[in-house]
């Protein structure tokens, strides 16, 4: 199949794991001694004010390209809504044991 760059950035990408559209395709990336396509950069789907990321899908994320869509299997990074439950557990001390040895104290 083949598929020019103009004709890409009609399509929608979608992403399969949350459903959501994450716009159409606004770069394509390749890497050029190796005549390679590495992936495509989409808009992540924000807009009306709000702070627009762009988001690299590599060529191994990308599940099918159909004639109006592209279907890509990305993990997005959760926004942090400012809850306790967002923040990681503290980390544990290196070597954690149930007894306490106080001969170093002494």
């Amino acid at each position: 199949m083949e598929l020019s760059f103009s004709e890409l950035r009609t399509k929608e990408v979608v992403n399969t794991q949350d459903g959501k559209k994450l716009g159409k395709p606004c770069d394509v990336v390749l890497c050029y001694p190796e005549n390679r396509w590495l992936g495509i950069v989409a808009p992540n789907g924000r807009g009306f004010g709000l702070k627009k990321s762009n988001v690299f899908i590599e060529l191994k994320n990308i599940v099918k390209i159909g004639e109006d869509v592209i279907l890509v299997n990305v993990g997005l990074p959760k926004k942090p809504t400012g809850k306790r439950n967002d923040c990681p557990p503290p980390p544990m001390p290196a070597p954690y044991s149930a007894g306490r040895n106080f001969d170093e104290y002494e």
